[in-house]
């Protein structure tokens, strides 16, 4: 039975890889309710929220490597990809400044940036573009992930304040990394936009 024009390239976005990412999309709205229902007493749903945040960024790994080794990188993931990092990782410091534990400059900063370059990458998809994460892109969301990772944990209940400093440092690290990053991404846009009159 032959298919109609179009279907393979629809069937193919329906993989293991988009699957995960679409369960890291998933996964987002419990880990936000876990840490704003704990309400900062870093208590079980503190350490839930923790653990699944670590399990759901962790799957951005997981995707990545299937949908390279197994031939099975889409379009569709391109984009659902990066979305599902933002949405984890910007709803998780949101959370974290709505708890008084995040200063609101620092998300501010972080979101906007996250958001400012996806609606970009949804611009280009229309106009038939597809921008992948790049390297430094790549980095940061790593930095991003271990981060709010240390950030969400509550390891100061069991190894004192100090913490407090390690946590403070890699989340610095992560601000310089996010605001380089989108550096990157915006001069890749001024070399899109100029493409055409170059090549005119």
């Amino acid at each position: 039975m032959t298919s109609s024009a179009g279907t393979p390239a629809r069937s193919a976005n329906w993989n293991l890889p988009n699957a995960i990412t679409v369960v890291r999309i998933l996964m987002a709205p419990l880990v936000f309710w876990l840490l704003l229902a704990d309400a900062g007493a870093d208590g079980p749903m503190r350490w839930w929220g923790a653990v699944i945040f670590i399990v759901a960024i962790s799957t951005d790994w997981v995707d990545g490597w299937l949908a390279r080794s197994r031939g099975l990188v889409t379009d569709l993931g391109k984009i659902l990809d990066p979305i599902a990092d933002k949405l984890l990782t910007s709803g998780a410091l949101i959370c974290l400044s709505i708890l008084g534990e995040l200063w609101w400059w620092v998300t501010i900063v972080i979101v906007v940036r996250e958001v400012g370059i996806t609606v970009w990458r949804l611009v280009e998809l229309r106009r038939g573009n597809v921008v992948p994460a790049s390297s430094g892109g790549k980095l940061k969301t790593l930095a991003q992930s271990v981060a709010i990772s240390l950030a969400l944990v509550p390891l100061w209940t069991i190894v004192g304040d100090w913490i407090y400093w390690l946590n403070w440092a890699t989340m610095a690290v992560a601000l310089v990394l996010t605001l380089w990053s989108g550096l990157l991404y915006v001069r890749d846009a001024v070399r899109l936009a100029r493409a055409p009159r170059d090549a005119s």
